[in-house]
């Protein structure tokens, strides 16, 4: 029996090996519709997790906003989503979950130069469901973004709060008050016609979404997190977690060393998505 034990384990591992190239990879694909909302064409990213079934049962569901001047696949080229999103679905840290990131421009995800909110909320989210295998529920929903991105994925948070039920928020550019002086949204053309209207950018910035959003009875679980060298959004991220808290809110912190760059956000993507998606069913 002994002079068959070699080849036999040989075997075995001749089998998983083929076992594991015959597995289904996780897939990065791109779809492109026509938005009624921005009278044009519109793409989209998708990450699809390995062993992907659009027969089977419907998959929860993330979606993930750029930043300034950015694009939908910097999740992926800069944030290394896929890498991170894989390892943690084999590992069992969050469940398989379809991962879809629009190219937003630089609309600041406001009905403002483009109607954005609007292609998101009504277009974006409607082809998805139709196209692809993914829960059409808020319990299979959440919402993220990274700068820009995070202010517009609060923004969505606060204003459709039956649609999502948790988000995360990396180094969202939330200013309460007015954005600093070299921030992006002074110079974009969203909050003001010609310049910079501090009256547009309180009507369409969170705070003024507050009072509605904590009269009715949903809450979403909020991860935020920034670098400690990103002084005016660390600031602002830590004074919305308090008042989330303070309100009862559930909400996670975290502040990293670093700035405001790809090297903090992909640090934070993987504790982002753990968290977050905890919410879903």
């Amino acid at each position: 029996m002994r002079r068959f034990a070699l080849p036999l384990v040989a075997l075995l591992a001749a089998a998983l090996t083929v076992a594991a190239r015959a597995a289904p990879a996780s897939s990065i694909v791109t779809r492109t519709f026509r938005s009624t909302a921005l009278h044009r064409d519109w793409s989209y990213t998708v990450y699809l997790p390995a062993g992907y079934n659009p027969e089977g049962a419907r998959y929860p569901v993330l979606y993930l906003l750029h930043g300034n001047a950015g694009n939908a696949n910097d999740w992926i080229t800069q944030g290394r989503l896929q890498l991170t999103a894989d390892a943690m679905i084999e590992r069992r840290d969050i469940p398989p979950v379809v991962i879809v990131m629009p190219q937003g421009g630089t609309d600041w995800y406001v009905d403002r130069k483009e109607k954005m909110q609007s292609a998101f909320l009504d277009d974006l989210i409607p082809d998805v469901e139709t196209h692809y295998a993914v829960s059409n529920q808020r319990a299979g929903r959440a919402i993220g973004g990274v700068s820009m991105g995070g202010y517009g994925a609060l923004r969505f948070a606060f204003l459709e709060p039956e649609r999502f039920c948790g988000a995360m928020l990396l180094s969202p550019a939330i200013y309460a008050n007015e954005p600093p002086a070299g921030s992006a949204a002074r110079y974009v053309g969203v909050f003001g016609d010609r310049q910079f209207d501090p009256k547009v950018w309180h009507e369409l910035n969170y705070p003024a979404l507050w009072r509605s959003y904590f009269a009715q009875p949903l809450r979403l679980r909020m991860f935020i997190a920034a670098g400690d060298d990103d002084l005016s959004i660390q600031a602002e991220s830590s004074a919305l977690y308090t008042s989330l808290r303070r309100a009862q809110n559930p909400a996670a912190l975290r502040i990293v060393d670093g700035a405001h760059t790809w090297d903090v956000w992909r640090r934070l993507i993987g504790p982002a998505l753990k968290y977050t998606l905890e919410c879903v069913k």
